[in-house]
């Protein structure tokens, strides 16, 4: 068995790159606290309750936008958060877990779930915000995720939403909008979603 097993008990340097067959064994706990970056284990800090309350509420209105899209149109969607993408393999492992995402139907035993059936990543801004803005920004492209919104906080729930697409003419996102609390009440992406302010200014 692979001496990262023992690894992840332990307060030492990881032996060697994490590949996706690895990530598979590792025990649920160790995956929730951490991403893979080229192959190693980046533990992420713990989310504020704020942080987790408006990830939350995000992801219940990408839910309810899901479940009227795939009743208009029959293409079965979904939503959820705090769950393992795996944005590429080679040539190491990157494996990123967005606050929440909407997604194409996959079987429930398909983790990590692949970046190509990903249609939208949001991060919630905490802590070091270079990797949600920068990072997180560039690695969702090189994917190939097709749109990204980057949620802003403040004392009261979220401040502000960008909302990136990507353009493969320039290899990157661009921005569409900067959503903040007011009359928009409905957000751009691969599908319309309509955003309660109230449940985000709490």
């Amino acid at each position: 068995m692979s001496e990262v097993f023992d690894w992840v008990h332990k307060a030492e340097l990881q032996p060697e790159p994490i590949t996706v067959d690895i990530w598979k064994q590792l025990p649920e706990e160790f995956c929730r606290q951490v991403e893979v970056v080229g192959g190693q284990a980046v533990r992420c800090e713990p989310p504020s309750r704020l942080h987790q309350t408006m990830a939350r509420r995000l992801t219940n209105m990408l839910e309810s936008a899901a479940r009227r899209h795939t009743a208009r149109t029959q293409e079965s969607l979904e939503a959820n958060s705090d769950f393992d993408v795996v944005l590429w393999e080679l040539p190491r492992t990157h494996i990123r877990r967005p606050d929440a995402a909407l997604f194409r139907c996959a079987p429930e035993d398909e983790k990590p779930l692949p970046a190509h059936l990903v249609l939208l990543a949001v991060e919630v801004l905490s802590g070091n915000l270079r990797v949600d803005t920068v990072d997180k920004c560039a690695e969702y492209a090189a994917a190939g995720i097709p749109w990204y919104w980057i949620v802003s906080l403040d004392d009261q729930g979220v401040s502000s939403i960008e909302i990136l697409a990507l353009d493969h003419g320039i290899g990157g996102y661009r921005r569409v909008c900067l959503l903040e609390p007011g009359a928009v009440t409905r957000a751009e992406g691969p599908i319309l979603v309509r955003l309660d302010w109230d449940q985000l200014r709490s």
